[in-house]
């Protein structure tokens, strides 16, 4: 289990404290031993010169031994005197004592301080009195007599009154040591909160640049050591806002540049997970950037191919690519392509992943490969009839007039196709150059008289398959268009309905003016179209029975012209086709946020709606 963690100050003041305490307790104990050992010297030394004091009087009742006189001066002295005195003689026994009678007193000769008295040097010495039963002082020296030692005279105190004097004093030391370690607490509680506080103060700075508040400024401690530490963190803020900013900058501008990119940027580290995405490669992905970042390649992506190609661009520094279908919102080609993420060190890290959808310009290529096969296909095919026929004729067909005029007519015929070729493909060049450089010129155009014209193109058709052409239109219906360019466009679209159409068969052009748009059907009661053709149908030679469209002489570039016809009027084409029921092609001009109508344009019903 963790320590519980513990301000400064009180890591500081309570160590103050103590050797504050300490300091004050030893010094008392000291101050207290040498008072004792003071006091006790100063009352043995008061005791001795009292002794001496008492001499003269004593060594006269010693020659000749009086003990009388002995036992009345020590009685005298000890009223006058707050202390025991006693005569000793050289036998040991009590001569005189100022407390008891010297007749039933013990002998006094094996006394340490008796004993060495009559060594001839004054002895002291603390002990229990069985007599007196207290604690005594006694100190003796010796009464000279004739050269000789005639007594030992003997002062005693009691040890209580020393200790009473004593304690008195060691109650005076206590109190006023108790004073000085109230003040040092004072002033270590003092120290130590001048000395933390600064602490405290880098504390919640610190705490306020963790939280992102680097303009916060730390205060100045009067302390030098503290005040250079202060300096140095707001330095440091300094520097590392500034730092911040930068990264900030640039990494909002790359966000910027990474937003703003078509091309998705996955990066992945070591660990197959997602380090960040842009928004582009989420959309590829159909997620959001914030749900593919930390997830692994595998979780994020549920796209097997996009797995094998990004571990393989993980096992080795070679840039890798390929092409991945992708299946969200319909079948897209993505192109990837991987290269080595590297840190600051140059230390790899992972892969970064680029996406290109090239979905639009494989089906370009795709297409640009199958015009060039068909427009190949397409004009080899009479020029070898042509060629044949020739060589037949210069092999002799020439001298056999049936066999000539029917072999020219089958070169005629080929050549016919041949110009049908050329013009359809001058006219979808044509189209297409003034649609990208928007010189269609357009101008407020009754929308009948067109169709009228283009009906009328195509009524030999008609006529020879017996299919009724019907327009349902208002007179004077009128919209913003080339009247050229939207007759070709309806004639293509005629014969095309006609073409496909069973025989004895109606072909309806019916108008629908609605609030945004002009809609124009042309709808037949033909084979119609399987749903796979009709994202291809207005591809260049693109054809869905090649057999038939061959017979009857399309060279499949009709709803192509069609396609670029209308988009130059700002207009789009929609199909809706039932096979063995007919179909139904739409041309949809726009009628608001554009020029493509005249503003007197009138806004009528037709008498009849196209089919749905």
């Amino acid at each position: 289990m963790a320590r519980k963690r513990k301000r400064l100050l009180w890591q500081l003041y309570p160590s103050y404290l103590l050797i504050t305490l300490v300091s004050v307790a030893a010094v008392s104990l000291y101050a207290t031993d040498v008072m004792h050992r003071f006091f006790l010297e100063e009352s043995a030394d008061g005791l001795e010169e009292r002794a001496r004091l008492l001499v003269p009087q004593i060594a006269g009742a010693l020659t000749p031994l009086d003990s009388r006189a002995l036992d009345r001066i020590c009685k005298e002295v000890a009223e006058t005197a707050d202390m025991r005195v006693t005569v000793i003689l050289p036998d040991g026994r009590v001569a005189g004592d100022s407390r008891e009678d010297p007749a039933v007193m013990d002998n006094h000769l094996n006394r340490p301080e008796v004993s060495r008295a009559f060594r001839s040097a004054a002895g002291a010495a603390i002990r229990f009195s069985a007599t007196l039963e207290k604690d005594m002082m006694y100190v003796a020296i010796p009464v000279m007599v004739g050269g000789g030692v005639g007594a030992v005279l003997r002062t005693a105190v009691n040890v209580a009154d020393v200790d009473a004097r004593l304690d008195s004093l060691r109650i005076k030391l206590l109190i006023r040591g108790g004073l000085i370690a109230l003040l040092a607490a004072g002033v270590g509680f003092w120290v130590s909160r001048r000395i933390a506080r600064p602490l405290e103060e880098m504390r919640r700075g610190v705490d306020h640049f963790a939280g992102g508040d680097l303009s916060y400024r730390l205060s100045t401690p009067r302390i030098e050591e503290m005040a250079a530490v202060s300096r140095a963190i707001n330095e440091m803020a300094a520097q590392l806002d500034d730092r911040i900013r930068v990264v900030i900058g640039q990494r909002n501008e790359l966000d910027a540049v990474l937003s703003s990119m078509e091309e998705g940027v996955l990066a992945m580290d070591t660990d197959e997970r997602i380090i960040s995405i842009n928004l582009a490669g989420a959309r590829m992905m159909g997620r959001s950037p914030a749900d593919l970042a930390g997830k692994s390649i595998q979780e994020a992506v549920r796209n097997p191919a996009f797995q094998r190609f990004a571990l393989k661009a993980l096992s080795g520094d070679d840039p890798k690519r390929a092409d991945i279908l992708f299946y969200h919102a319909g079948e897209r080609t993505i192109h990837v392509h991987s290269s080595t993420l590297r840190d600051a060190r140059g230390e790899r890290i992972g892969v970064l992943i680029v996406f290109s959808d090239v979905t639009r310009l494989r089906r370009l290529e795709n297409i640009r490969r199958d015009f060039a096969a068909n427009v190949s296909h397409e004009i080899k095919t009479p020029l070898t009839a042509i060629k044949g026929f020739v060589e037949t004729l210069e092999g002799g067909a020439l001298e056999n007039p049936d066999k000539a005029r029917q072999f020219l007519s089958i070169i005629q015929r080929h050549v016919d196709r041949l110009s049908t070729i050329v013009e359809d493909l001058m006219n979808l060049a044509r189209v297409e150059g003034e649609g990208e450089d928007a010189g269609v010129r357009r101008a407020p155009r009754s929308v009948r008289p067109v169709l009228e014209a283009a009906a009328g193109i195509c009524a030999d058709m008609a006529s020879e398959r017996n299919i009724t052409v019907e327009l349902d239109c208002d007179p004077g219906l009128r919209a913003r268009i080339n009247p050229s360019l939207m007759e070709q466009a309806a004639v293509n679209l005629l014969k095309n309905a006609i073409q496909y159409s069973n025989p004895s068969g109606t072909v309806s052009i019916r108008i629908r003016a609605g609030s945004s748009e002009l809609a124009i059907a042309f709808e037949d009661q033909g084979i119609g179209i399987s749903r796979s053709h009709i994202p291809r149908l207005f591809e260049r030679f693109y054809r869905v029975d090649k057999a038939r469209s061959r017979k009857q002489g399309g060279a499949g570039l009709g709803l192509a012209i069609v396609k670029h016809i209308v988009a130059a009027h700002n207009g789009h084409i929609t199909v809706d086709s039932v096979p063995g029921k007919g179909s139904t092609f739409v041309v949809r001009l726009p009628r608001k946020g554009g020029a493509d109508l005249d503003d007197a344009v009138q806004e009528r019903e037709p008498r009849s709606a196209p089919p749905k």
